[in-house]
């Protein structure tokens, strides 16, 4: 019988975690991971906070909220086992006001169905003895959320699939994906690739990439860009750990917040502001073609008539810095504008229903031979591990 060979598209994190569960359930068959860049974790993976979420947010019994759950336990123990950094810090949920206790006990709520370990409801006395420099009226600690570097962890997950005879192949883009018989074929502008099983992770092009494969053009992605500022070295010592609001519940983002590194540095954001391109990292980052594709989205239309205006709030607080800093002050007083300096922004997939709903779940369909991860957004590195258990256990159901 001839090797059976399986396509994955993508060298994200999500992708390179899916080709290696492929390694270890099939070490009969040939794996090949295809990426049109350079290098791999080019995209979302390279660009993240860095945190392993405890599954805090999400809807109890959703896949999102399951594979979190599954998937923090799988990082943790393979960080510790491959020697990668996984600090748990610890996190703590602000209600800055009255108004935002009833939105923060549903966040308790949901955690505790999720099963996050070591939940703890603080006073504002509490608060100031895990995050000296914080204040609310309440507030939420998870002492088990972490911060690793994942870039590390997706580098490492491609050793294991190079240690297992797979291949990593970057610079091949995908640009066209055809049926032949029960096989897939996979064509780049020099070379063509064919399949008997393909698994489609292509992050901020997964939509372009499913629709390839005959998928359906919904949901579409909108990229959103979230910028961050960086404390001061010398004003590192504000944050202790991670410093989140209580969450807008009308939309799949955190709010601006604050996050300790493995490096011991500090970051503050993001916001969330629609890109002009898809890997746009800095604002004068234009694609026409890509601008196009939003604005010809029915579902990105139906959005922006329903939230302009905290598309224009957003869009302020990016641009000023002092609009940006007064957000984050809201939670941590002493922090002043002349303390952030900029960072690296990044870019979130983010996949848009045609009714303008922003998909907050994580969406994974087959199409015959192909499995599409059609959106993936945060936890989705966190998570990674269990969504590769997930994804070859669709492959492997014929």
């Amino acid at each position: 019988m001839a090797q059976e060979r399986i396509g994955v598209v993508g060298a994200g994190i999500v992708g390179l975690a899916v080709a290696r569960r492929l390694a270890e359930r099939r070490p009969d068959a040939r794996i090949t991971v295809l990426d049109k860049e350079d290098r791999i974790a080019a995209h979302q993976t390279g660009h993240n906070s860095g945190v392993a979420h405890a599954g805090l947010y999400y809807t109890p019994g959703s896949l999102k909220a399951r594979l979190c759950r599954r998937g923090i336990g799988l990082l943790k123990e393979y960080c510790q086992d491959r020697g990668l950094p996984y600090v748990e810090c610890g996190k703590v949920v602000v209600a800055r006001s009255l108004a935002e206790l009833e939105p923060l006990l549903e966040i308790e709520r949901r955690a505790t169905a999720n099963g996050v370990p070591g939940l703890r409801r603080l006073r504002g006395a509490e608060l100031a003895e895990i995050e000296p420099h914080a204040e609310g009226v309440a507030a939420l600690h998870s002492p088990t959320t972490a911060i690793v570097d994942f870039p590390a962890v997706a580098a490492s997950y491609a050793e294991d699939v190079r240690a297992a005879g797979g291949e990593v192949r970057l610079g091949f883009e995908v640009t066209a994906l055809r049926r032949a018989g029960e096989r897939v074929v996979a064509a780049s502008p020099r070379e063509e690739l064919v399949f008997d099983r393909l698994v489609v992770c292509a992050g901020l092009q997964s939509d372009r990439v499913a629709r390839l494969a005959g998928d359906a053009p919904a949901p579409a992605i909108v990229p959103f860009r979230g910028e961050y500022w960086r404390l001061r070295a010398e004003r590192s010592h504000l944050v202790r750990g991670l410093i989140y609001p209580v969450p807008d519940p009308r939309y799949p983002f955190l709010g601006v917040h604050f996050t300790r590194r493995v490096d011991g540095g500090v970051d503050v954001g993001p916001n969330a502001v629609p890109a002009l391109a898809r890997e746009g990292y800095r604002r004068r980052d234009v694609r026409p073609r890509d601008v196009w594709d939003i604005l010809r989205q029915p579902g990105f239309r139906a959005l922006a008539r329903r939230h302009w205006r905290t598309g224009v709030r957003e869009m302020y607080g990016s641009a000023v810095k002092a609009a940006f800093a007064a957000e984050a002050r809201s939670f941590v007083p002493e922090l002043r504008t002349a303390d952030l300096v900029p960072a690296p922004a990044g870019v979130r997939a983010q996949a848009v229903d045609p009714d303008g709903t922003l998909v907050d779940d994580f969406r994974i369909g087959r199409l015959g031979p192909v499995v599409t991860v059609r959106n993936a957004p945060s936890p989705a590195a966190t998570s990674s591990l269990a969504i590769a258990e997930y994804v070859v256990d669709q492959l492997a159901d014929r």
